[in-house]
């Protein structure tokens, strides 16, 4: 019989723990969001729930992510904003999957309260409204709010050489639900992750310019379906991004550019493959979740290791590609 010496027995559960990943699902709503955190103890943060109705297909896009990823409740729901796009799946969400916290910036300022039904979801929970620089308690991760409720947190980032020229937009949306959207960074050892929810051109522009309170990140959902600031992205030196659209909404080609053209961008990849965009403003088939207006609602997954290195795969061609670790 052959023997395995102890001290090796011992490193094994020691290599396993230390292989597991944050797995992050982009879920296809069709130009809102529903992104799915899956920390490697396990726990779960969803970001937005996509919109309601359509026979609950939003709800059911993200069960089926959450079947993948083996994990059967979301322990926090984080609603960025008050739109259809992003709470109008809570109702259908909670037939689908258990929600342990729901966690908000505070009551719409459009119609001065929550949702209906959004409200009749938390009443029977866990609710807090979050604010700019607090976390979010996610085991083995540290998910810090940057914006919300139209602030940012406080504190003095590096200077942003990028910013140079940059002023805010003149007449950009200064009201209404998009400009109080909270926005959080999710770090994982040296990974860094950005969603900004649908905070706009001069809300996010605060966020970078002149100073640059978010930071290096690594990888970037796209704002507001694509409306941001080259030289406000290109300060946090993003490696990949993921564009946040559906076939008609969002990823127009004005939007596809600024981000395509980041200084330092590796790779952008998208939800859907823009019609608007053609073929001079979409990225390659292979790196698009869906490529048919008409679609089955993939995914994009990222797995990202404590080391910052991760991989960004779509399971409708199986084509992965890793960034290494730098």
């Amino acid at each position: 019989m052959r023997f395995v010496p102890l001290a090796l027995l011992l490193l094994v559960p020691v290599a396993a723990q230390a292989a597991k990943t944050l797995d992050i699902y982009f879920v296809d709503v069709e130009g809102g969001q529903a992104t799915l955190v899956v920390s490697p103890s396990g726990q779960t943060l969803l970001i937005d729930a996509g919109y309601a109705g359509n026979s609950g297909r939003d709800a059911l896009r993200i069960a089926a992510a959450a079947k993948a990823a083996g994990v059967k409740r979301i322990d926090n729901l984080l609603i960025t904003h008050f739109h259809s796009d992003h709470v109008g799946g809570v109702k259908n969400l909670l037939e689908k999957l258990p929600v342990g916290a729901f966690l908000d910036k505070g009551i719409s300022v459009e119609t001065k309260d929550y949702p209906a039904e959004y409200s009749a979801a938390f009443s029977k929970g866990q609710h807090k409204v979050v604010t700019p620089g607090e976390t979010i308690p996610v085991k083995d991760l540290k998910v810090t709010v940057l914006a919300a409720a139209g602030k940012n947190l406080e504190g003095r980032g590096e200077s942003n050489a990028f910013c140079a020229g940059t002023q805010p937009r003149v007449g950009e949306e200064e009201e209404g639900e998009n400009p109080q959207s909270a926005a959080v960074v999710i770090e994982f050892g040296k990974f860094r992750f950005l969603d900004p929810g649908d905070l706009p051109y001069n809300r996010e522009l605060s966020l970078l310019c002149p100073q640059n309170l978010i930071g290096k990140i690594d990888l970037y959902l796209t704002s507001h379906h694509g409306a941001e600031s080259p030289a406000a992205i290109a300060g946090m030196t993003p490696r990949v991004a993921i564009m946040n659209n559906g076939p008609r909404k969002g990823g127009e080609p004005e939007a596809w550019k600024r981000v395509h053209n980041v200084p330092g961008l590796e790779d952008l990849w998208q939800l859907h493959f823009s019609i608007a965009g053609g073929k001079d403003a979409n990225t390659p088939d292979t790196m698009i979740a869906n490529v048919d207006e008409q679609c089955q609602g993939v995914y994009l997954k990222v797995a990202a290791a404590a080391d910052g290195s991760f991989t960004v795969t779509n399971p409708r061609n199986k084509y992965s590609k890793t960034y290494g670790a730098k």
